[in-house]
């Protein structure tokens, strides 16, 4: 079984995609539809990607509970994403 220590590695890689990569995409399409603009098939890709990853970093998030607040936060702004862009399709 792999431990704490053992799963340094994958969180830091994690933290460092999530840092560099996952949160300026997820604002800038926060921006995208707080304007009032609709998702494209390629902000669409890219939540499905971060929904389909969070399934496989939870039991990772299950071991290491100090990460949990980040995740939540995560889980919050693509939370507010998508219930954005709903209510554009909506208004559109």
């Amino acid at each position: 079984m792999v431990g704490p220590k053992e799963d340094d590695g994958a969180i830091v890689a994690l933290l460092e995609r999530f840092r560099t990569r996952r949160l300026p995409r997820a604002l800038d399409i926060k921006k995208k539809v707080d304007q009032g603009h609709r998702l494209d098939d390629n902000d669409i890709a890219f939540l499905d990607r971060v929904f389909a990853d969070a399934k496989q970093v939870t039991p990772l998030l299950d071991k290491h509970p100090e990460y949990q607040d980040l995740a939540a936060q995560a889980i919050h702004l693509y939370q507010e994403i998508t219930k954005q862009a709903l209510e554009n399709e909506k208004n559109g």
